[in-house]
């Protein structure tokens, strides 16, 4: 039974939420306040956090960032219907994924049953064989990339999605591919997530000597991670 941490200030909502969470078999607690919220994410006893971007006290995104500073537990944003900028911010930020407001809880439910199939998928992936190409070595058990002998600092999602780049280095792999396996969902249209990811993930990796990218955009079709 996974148990599930609400941060968001509307009780009406967090209340219809947390009943249906609970009908599902989830564990729910709540926090109204983000401060209140923070101190409970942080205290290691939930396996996925609902965040709403929009609270009184603190702002959702502070709250996501003090939280990446010491954990890659799944953080799943609410943020405004056809707000983007909400979403890019909470993504670059270390979000796993977002839904927008109003959701149905059913919705909601799914979001995070994707999530944590994917999480409970990783469990299995940690034992297949770690990696190396070129300058990166790529540890499935220790969920860690080394790049340039260096520690690279990377949320949960953009670790799945670089993963999946260098595990096919040298091929293209399709955004759909790409969200399936980091998101736990299909790719739907105008959803920019993985465009969020990858971006970050490239300012992390740098760029090669030619100021190319390590990894490449190919255009209609995905990503490739460059062998050489």
């Amino acid at each position: 039974m996974a148990n599930v941490l609400i941060i968001d200030d509307d009780a009406e909502l967090v209340e219809l939420f947390q009943e249906y969470l609970q009908q599902e078999q989830f564990q729910v607690s709540a926090s109204l306040t983000g401060k209140a919220g923070l101190e409970m994410a942080l205290t290691g006893d939930y396996d996925l956090i609902i965040l709403d971007m929009m609270l009184p006290d603190i702002t959702g995104t502070e709250i996501l960032l003090q939280i990446r500073q010491k954990s890659l537990i799944p953080v799943l944003m609410f943020t405004a219907k056809g707000d983007d900028i909400d979403r890019i911010i909470g993504l670059e930020s270390g979000a796993d994924d977002y839904v927008p407001k109003p959701c149905t809880p059913r919705e909601l439910v799914a979001r995070i049953r994707a999530i944590l199939r994917r999480m409970d998928a990783l469990m299995v992936d940690m034992q297949t064989q770690d990696i190396q190409i070129g300058p990166l070595q790529l540890s499935a058990q220790k969920r860690q990339v080394l790049w340039f002998d260096k520690p690279l600092d990377l949320t949960s999602t953009e670790f799945n999605l670089l993963e999946t780049l260098v595990r096919k280095a040298g091929h293209v792999v399709s955004k759909d591919e790409l969200s399936q396996r980091a998101l736990g969902r299909p790719l739907v249209r105008f959803d920019r997530s993985i465009d969020v990811h990858m971006s970050s993930i490239r300012q992390k990796l740098g760029n090669q000597q030619d100021g190319q990218s390590y990894i490449q955009t190919i255009r209609g079709k995905g990503y490739q991670f460059i062998r050489d």
